[in-house]
């Protein structure tokens, strides 16, 4: 599923700022260059990585795209799965009408605009305040509108659309992994950062837990992402990336060692590692893959590893605090 889409109508409710996603972004519109930028599976195990057993990381020539722009390119295939349901449905005489493709991108469109204008606010969603937006004459749609939506949602922006209260549909959006920051300055209007954050924190873990400047950009690039070009979504990627994330303490920014020139790479900061995990970030990447995590097998042994040893941490200071119960 392309995010490229016609931009629709904005409710009453929607600020102009809302509508920078129905710009879309050029890497989330899936081109043909990216998606070869991006590592093919092993052919044993669908969505694994071509890896080197004795390096840990993708063996691809093109390792620096190798993550690339995944998260922002539409590969989860829960949706293809949904649409083709649809149109099975529509197929065998379904009382829904049949609709454009383009009819639905723009219903989606709608619905991540009123999406992130609900989390701006800090606002809960209903159902019914959702079907309204989507219209009545979609409604018959709307299961498949809100799983794209929420698919945007997660890859573009880090943002996680869940159901609270399914008696009275209610539904709640909290950032991605156990993150705190979503990237949005205070008193600044804008559009949450988290998938940027995501997209960067995985790069530098499949990349053997550093990234140099060079790679990141790489990366970067492929989602239409340039040193000091300011980005009509996400503004200004350089100080995002070196001045925000880094004060943030979701990266860290350093000199490679013994570089001369001086070169600089991106490891995960010190809030990162208390608030998410490596298996996290894997279940992440997995789902974008449309694979297991068990597939990135040395990353996953890695991810593996690194929960044996917080769960140890854990019982051990748990020992110490109650020693009457161990």
């Amino acid at each position: 599923m392309a995010f490229h889409q016609k931009s629709p109508q904005h409710s009453p409710n929607q600020s102009p700022q809302s509508g920078s996603e129905t710009q879309g972004l050029e890497a989330a519109q899936a081109p043909e260059a990216v998606e070869r930028a991006c590592v093919s599976p092993d052919s044993s195990v669908p969505g694994s990585f071509n890896e080197d057993p004795a390096a840990g990381i993708p063996s691809s020539p093109e390792s620096p795209q190798s993550f690339c722009s995944s998260s922002f390119v539409t590969t989860a295939t829960s949706s293809s799965k949904s649409r083709e349901e649809s149109t099975s449905q529509e197929d065998e005489g379904s009382s829904s009408q049949e609709v454009s493709k383009d009819a639905l991108e723009e219903r989606v469109s709608s619905l991540v605009d009123f999406l992130l204008v609900k989390y701006q606010k800090k606002e809960p969603i209903t159902k019914a305040e959702m079907l309204t937006i989507v219209s009545e004459e979609y409604q018959d749609h709307f299961a498949d509108i809100l799983m794209q939506a929420s698919e945007r949602m997660e890859i573009i922006y880090g943002l996680d659309v869940k159901e609270v209260d399914p008696v009275q549909p209610c539904y709640a959006i909290v950032i991605k992994l156990g993150l705190t920051y979503d990237g949005m300055l205070h008193g600044e209007k804008g559009v949450p950062k988290t998938g940027i954050l995501i997209l960067l924190l995985g790069a530098i873990f499949m990349k053997g837990n550093r990234a140099t400047e060079e790679e990141i950009w790489q990366i970067l690039n492929v989602v239409k992402l340039y040193p000091g070009k300011k980005h009509s979504i996400f503004g200004d990627p350089s100080c995002l990336i070196t001045k925000h994330f880094v004060e943030e303490e979701y990266l860290k920014y350093q000199q490679v060692a013994n570089s001369d020139p001086a070169r600089f790479e991106f490891l995960w900061g010190p809030r990162t590692h208390a608030e998410t995990t490596k298996m996290q970030v894997l279940e992440y990447l997995a789902k974008v893959y449309g694979s297991d995590p068990r597939s990135f097998t040395s990353h996953y042994k890695e991810a593996f590893e690194e929960e044996q040893e917080r769960s140890q941490g854990r019982v051990a200071t748990a020992a110490i605090d109650y020693p009457g119960h161990f």
